[in-house]
């Protein structure tokens, strides 16, 4: 059985940043990960790329060949990708052990992981192959400055989340670039009724049914809530994974270390 971390999020929401300080965290620990590059517009990389998509295909190769504009040739980039699934990808994945652990960094292109299904067949290829997956959700801390924007990422998160249908953590990256912390921790488990509250202080009277149905929504899931992550500090790095771990059970099979719970002889 292997493990993966599907990275996805908004463009600019920190994915590849991310994905180079987990990978630096790692090899500090001593832990052995390998990054996957699924996005077929990346141009440089922070991290050793294990895997590389624009080994089968790139986005400039298919805007130039086929005409076609960013957002619609990184879709059929990625439908080739789901088209070579059983060639290319299988072929890529013999080179890893059961027990390795892999890290896909994803596009930001939105529709890819809400209602595009490029991303859930791919998911449904990697437990297939008997990965063990969890999507990790990425949202930009700067961009949740006030409920109408934190309600929009609760919105495509959620989307994300019923679309894979994986295990799934979120994550408010950037929190090193937030100046005033206090009015980003309130968004990190809200409640219904404050949020419903600042709602109706924010939008039009006429505003009211759909604020009090959206409050419901985010509190009926209840999943939805966000783990802030600063990358200058090995602590949040360590939290972060600690979570993503725990969801798709890595290490829960690892043999105990019983030279460590060996007492010290006594000495002469």
């Amino acid at each position: 059985m292997g493990f993966a971390q599907l990275v996805i999020g908004p463009a600019g929401s920190g994915k590849s940043t991310y994905c180079s300080g987990l990978f630096q965290h790692c090899e500090t620990v001593g832990r052995r990960i390998h990054m996957v590059n699924l996005d077929p517009a990346a141009e440089h990389f922070s991290y050793p790329v294990s895997t590389d998509i624009r080994e089968l295909i790139s986005l400039d190769d298919v805007m130039e060949e086929l005409g076609m504009g960013p957002n619609g040739g990184l879709i059929y980039c990625m439908e080739h990708l789901e088209d070579n699934l059983d060639d290319w990808l299988d072929e890529q994945l013999e080179n890893y052990l059961d027990d390795d652990y892999l890290v896909f960094d994803c596009p930001g292109q939105i529709e890819l992981f809400t209602h595009v299904p490029v991303l859930r067949n791919f998911v449904e290829y990697l437990k297939r192959k008997n990965f063990t997956v969890c999507a990790v959700y990425l949202l930009d801390s700067q961009f949740v400055s006030d409920v109408t924007k934190y309600i929009s990422g609760c919105m495509a998160s959620l989307s994300a989340m019923i679309q894979l249908e994986l295990p799934h953590i979120n994550i408010l990256s950037k929190m090193d670039l937030v100046s005033n912390k206090k009015d980003v921790e309130d968004y990190l488990n809200p409640e219904a009724a404050v949020l419903l509250s600042q709602l109706n202080r924010e939008m039009a009277p006429r505003f009211g049914k759909l604020n009090k149905a959206l409050a419901d929504l985010v509190d009926d899931y209840s999943m939805v809530n966000f783990i802030p992550l600063d990358l200058r500090k090995e602590s949040s790095i360590q939290y972060v994974l600690s979570n993503i771990d725990s969801c798709i059970q890595y290490g829960e099979d690892a043999d105990v270390k019983v030279r460590d719970y060996i007492p010290e002889a006594d000495e002469d």
